[in-house]
């Protein structure tokens, strides 16, 4: 019996193999796998010296040969694959464990192209292929989390045909996601991003319990290792409506650096958000927007929950609540909590990946995209459009208005005074319907809009809204600009002594 080991992540291949040559196997290595091996006095034999042909070209190289791929893909069962076997001298290869040159990492640390182009694996990818292709009679293995079950299995004859199988399939995983980010790479560099070609790979971290409705199936999956190795379960088990809920609250309430934000999310759009002194003003000003609909709803907080904020969230049900952390206290508030569930993102403050890309699914494919961001330059470069000049406070509020206004679903408007969501009107068809809604609803929650400040994502195409934002009082407004008839709004913002700045950014969100 022969194993090849040829593995660029060293994590365990010491064990790994020692276990291998005490159940028989014949070790086969290269390079640096090789020098371990015999470093820690495990019996190994060099591939060159194995198929008499040495390294080439500074190990481009090493293991293209017959006597290696010939092992590998050779049928057992078939009686002309073994005469040719036996003719070249080729012996079964029963054991193909391979991972690749570190590509990915390579252009995390360096821009040096050459390196780059160097740590481009060309013999792994053949031999993991080969292993993958001939699973009837090879077992392939490309990452060492499986190195104690491969043990296992072959300690108790349980190699088995199905389990071959599974691991065939995570080696062609294993190699179609190299590909794929080799591909990406090469266009983000010479295509910018936008090549003939692009591939979306995932690594699935759990099912959910279904999907949108309990008739689709669900799962997570993650682009690097976040959701794996920082994010925290603490209690119950996110749904899919939770994970995109979840991401609409937490793009919120961190678009805003260190600051205590709270922000309450129902099915996907704002209900509620604050920025106060600390986070337990924060929630209590949030909630005060729309308690009606943030009953069952997703609670994102920026920083730690303690036993004061606890209590305070436990008086109504938060569905979902997410934060950087929670204290033991804040828990044994939750305990009884049954249909509560809690996550974290292990620190002091939310901390979540932000994606360079963005893509939606469309009948019969997607399409991709740059990910949106609302820059600080944007903001703090909003043009003056009219005579009067917003306070500084106004000011404050045209910023917290003007980012929630951009990460809610068009069209969106938003009314914030002191730092506090007290009005929104999102996903409408019309900016004045938007508009009519946040406003009736504000009513509803006996919240007052006077003296408030209005943003929305995109231009008003009409001076109706800025007459209808002076009938609520509101005294500032934020928005892209970029209509014909933006002279009829600024002349109408003039009229009713409103402070009004043009970003010339505007941020759609469908």
């Amino acid at each position: 019996m022969q194993a090849l080991l040829s593995v660029s992540n060293k994590e365990g291949i010491v064990d790994f193999a020692k276990t291998l040559h005490s159940l028989g196997y014949e070790i086969l290595s290269t390079g640096g796998t090789l020098k371990i091996l015999r470093a820690n006095s495990i019996p190994a034999i060099d591939v060159g010296s194995y198929t008499q042909s040495p390294e080439l070209f500074d190990g481009r190289v090493k293991t293209l040969h017959p006597r290696i791929h010939g092992g590998i893909l050779h049928r057992r069962n078939n009686s002309k694959d073994l005469n040719d076997a036996k003719i070249h001298n080729i012996k079964s290869i029963d054991i193909v464990c391979v991972n690749l040159y570190p590509f990915k990492a390579t252009t995390q640390k360096t821009q040096n192209f050459e390196e780059i182009i160097e740590n481009i694996d060309i013999g792994g990818p053949s031999m993991i292929r080969a292993g993958a292709k001939n699973f009837q009679d090879v077992l392939v293995i490309t990452e060492p989390q499986d190195y104690p079950i491969i043990i296992d299995k072959l300690k108790n004859n349980s190699n088995t045909l199905e389990f071959r199988r599974e691991m065939m399939i995570k080696a062609f995983e294993h190699t179609a996601e190299y590909d794929c980010f080799i591909a990406n790479y090469m266009n983000r560099v010479f295509h910018n991003g936008m090549g003939e070609k692009v591939f979306i790979s995932g690594a699935k971290v759990s099912q959910t319990r279904y999907g949108e409705n309990p008739h689709q199936k669900g799962a997570l999956y993650e682009f690097e290792d976040f959701y794996k190795n920082t994010f925290q379960t603490i209690k119950g088990e996110a749904s899919f409506n939770n994970f995109t809920d979840m991401n609409a609250a937490i793009k919120i309430a961190t678009s805003f650096k260190n600051s205590p934000a709270v922000c309450i999310v129902k099915h996907g759009n704002p209900c509620g958000f604050a920025i106060k002194e600390n986070l337990l003003d924060s929630y209590k000003e949030a909630l005060k927007c729309d308690p009606v609909s943030a009953y069952g709803g997703v609670l994102a907080v920026n920083g730690i929950v303690d036993e004061a904020l606890a209590i305070e969230i436990n008086q109504t049900f938060i569905e979902v609540l997410i934060a950087g952390s929670l204290t033991p206290d804040a828990l044994k508030i939750f305990s009884n909590k049954k249909r509560m569930k809690i996550f974290s993102s292990g620190g002091i403050k939310l901390d979540f990946p932000r994606d360079k890309i963005d893509f939606k699914h469309i009948e019969g494919g997607f399409v991709y995209q740059e990910a949106d961001f609302i820059t600080e330059e944007e903001i703090k470069n909003a043009k003056l459009m009219s005579v009067l000049k917003a306070t500084q406070s106004q000011y404050n509020d045209l910023h917290i208005a003007y980012k929630i206004a951009a990460l809610t679903k068009s069209n969106c408007v938003t009314y914030v005074k002191d730092s506090t969501l007290i009005a929104i009107g999102m996903g409408m068809t019309s900016r004045v319907d938007a508009s009519k809604a946040a406003l009736a609803k504000a009513k509803d929650m006996g919240l007052s809009t006077q003296g408030a400040v209005l943003a929305s994502e995109a231009f008003f195409p009409f001076k109706d809204s800025i007459e209808m934002a002076a009938s609520a009082g509101i005294k500032a407004i934020i928005q892209p600009g970029g209509s014909i008839r933006d002279e009829e709004v600024i002349q109408s913002a003039n009229k009713h002594n409103i402070a009004l700045y043009f970003t010339g950014t505007r941020h759609f969100l469908h």
